[in-house]
């Protein structure tokens, strides 16, 4: 699933495609379901002659408001893609939805699995109001990281990965950061004192930052695979120290990388550089 830096690509991907001012002069639903919660007939009719104010992103959704006083929410999911062709350009058979536009561009929704989903809302509370900081943030400091720690007793790993407490991350950098910090995925949260914190702190920007700069990660080259509207597979994949390198030898201490089960999730770790403490 596209995490943070790979959706945080595709926005600024379609900020150079120019997709900033166009007008929306129709629009395509291949896939019911795509369309969250209103039909293509009222969708059509809410989008139509609405231009594109900025593209945005907002923990894992991509964030399109419209002069319509309207927001398009998009979430990728597993294998969602985005693509801007021209309007004379073969359809593909995985096309779930689609964006037309005047200048005889479309922003074309391709998503094998069918499992991303297009949310058109007037009021963007009702989907995005209740996600946690945003980890790259000004006001996410190590301080407030703590505080959030300190605030639970439940397993890291998991609520990590809980868009409600902190926003955009995803297997791939949660088991990255947490090999940066040298900290175990099934420390109970409560645990980690101030240093712990700020390690962590540092570490999950480190590898936010470093997957954005490498415009995402790609693993393998399947249909189901993160490319960005460019069509370019990311780079980051290259620079990973553990996530699906188990047997591999850690590039810090060089023992056998693992792999485990952490909340139901599969979770890579260095046995040394990650040992389980109490506190």
């Amino acid at each position: 699933m596209p995490e943070l830096p790979e959706v945080e690509t595709v926005v600024r991907d379609l900020l150079r495609a120019g997709v900033v001012g166009s007008t929306i002069s129709g629009a395509r639903n291949g896939w019911p379901r795509t369309l969250q919660g209103i039909s293509l007939r009222t969708f059509r009719k809410r989008v139509v002659g609405a231009r594109i104010l900025d593209v945005q992103r907002r923990a894992k959704y991509i964030v399109i408001p419209l002069t319509s006083r309207q927001w398009l929410l998009i979430h990728l999911r597993m294998t969602g893609r985005l693509h801007i062709e021209g309007a004379d350009q073969p359809v593909s058979s995985h096309e779930r939805a689609a964006l037309q536009f005047a200048d005889g561009r479309e922003l074309r929704f391709v998503d094998t699995r069918k499992f991303g989903r297009w949310r058109l809302v007037r009021d963007i509370d009702t989907v995005l109001g209740d996600l946690g900081p945003e980890p790259l943030a000004p006001g996410f400091t190590a301080k407030h990281l703590h505080k959030i720690l300190q605030s639970r007793r439940r397993t890291l790993k998991p609520l990590l990965l809980d868009q409600h407490v902190i926003a955009g991350l995803g297997n791939i950098y949660v088991d990255e950061a947490l090999w940066e910090a040298g900290i175990h995925p099934c420390r109970i949260s409560s645990t980690l004192a101030s240093a712990d914190a700020q390690r962590l702190h540092s570490a999950i920007r480190t590898v936010l930052r470093r997957g954005i700069r490498s415009m995402g990660t790609s693993l393998g080259t399947g249909k189901g695979n993160f490319y960005s509207v460019a069509g370019r597979r990311g780079r980051n994949q290259d620079g990973l120290r553990v996530f699906r390198r188990h047997g591999e030898a850690c590039p810090r201490c060089e023992a056998t990388l693992e792999r485990l089960v952490v909340g139901q999730r599969s979770t890579h770790i260095c046995p040394t550089c990650q040992v389980m403490r109490k506190g």
